[in-house]
C-alpha cells in the first residue's frame, strides 16, 4: 500500500499568545509544506490545529493509502492512541477543551487509514525541525488569522463570527 507521509508541528508564543503550526507532507518523492499563524490560541491548539489542516488537504485519491503521521504532541497523539479521545465523544466532551478541533480531527480522521507516530521534539529530526520553524515563523508573522474556536471558548457570552 502506498503511504503519504505528513509531519506536523504546532507553537504558541506565549501559552495563550500567538501561535501557528507547520506541517510538511511528502508523497512519492514530493514535498509540500503548510503554515498559518493565528493571534491569540495555545500549543495544544495549534498541535491539533496541524494535524487537522494536514487531513483536511488531502485529497479523495488518499483514500486508497495509509496515512502516517509524525507528531511530537503527546496531547495528540495519545488521545488518539489511547482512545481517550473516543470516550470523550461518548460524554459529550465534558470538561474537555478544544472540543471545537477535536470534532474536526474526527472528521476527517474518520475518512482515512491513520496512523501515528510520536518523535522527540527539539531532537534533530529533520522534518519535526522544519514544522517548528514553521509553526514559529507562522506566529511571528503577519496577517494572523483569529483562532474562534479559541475566543469562543475562553470569552463568556463570546459567539463565532
Amino acid at each position: 500500500m502506498e503511504i503519504i507521509e505528513i509531519y506536523t508541528d504546532g507553537s504558541s508564543l506565549g501559552n495563550p499568545g500567538p501561535g501557528g503550526y507547520g506541517i510538511v507532507m511528502k508523497y512519492k518523492g514530493k514535498e509540500k509544506k503548510i503554515s498559518q499563524g493565528y493571534q491569540l490560541t495555545t500549543n495544544n491548539r495549534m498541535e491539533l490545529m496541524a494535524v487537522v489542516e494536514a487531513l483536511r488537504s488531502l485529497n479523495d485519491t488518499a483514500r486508497d493509502k495509509e496515512i502516517h503521521i509524525y507528531s511530537d504532541s503527546k496531547y495528540v497523539i495519545d488521545a488518539v492512541e489511547k482512545k481517550w479521545v473516543f470516550g470523550w465523544v461518548k460524554k459529550g466532551f465534558l470538561n474537555k477543551k478544544n472540543e471545537d478541533l477535536w470534532k474536526r480531527f474526527l472528521n476527517e480522521y474518520a475518512k482515512y487509514k491513520v496512523y501515528f507516530h510520536w518523535v522527540k521534539g527539539h531532537s534533530g529530526h529533520t522534518e519535526n525541525e522544519i514544522c517548528d520553524k514553521l509553526a514559529k515563523q507562522a506566529a511571528e508573522g503577519e496577517n494572523l488569522k483569529i483562532d474562534h474556536g479559541y475566543i469562543k471558548s475562553n470569552t463568556p457570552g463570546a459567539t463565532l463570527l
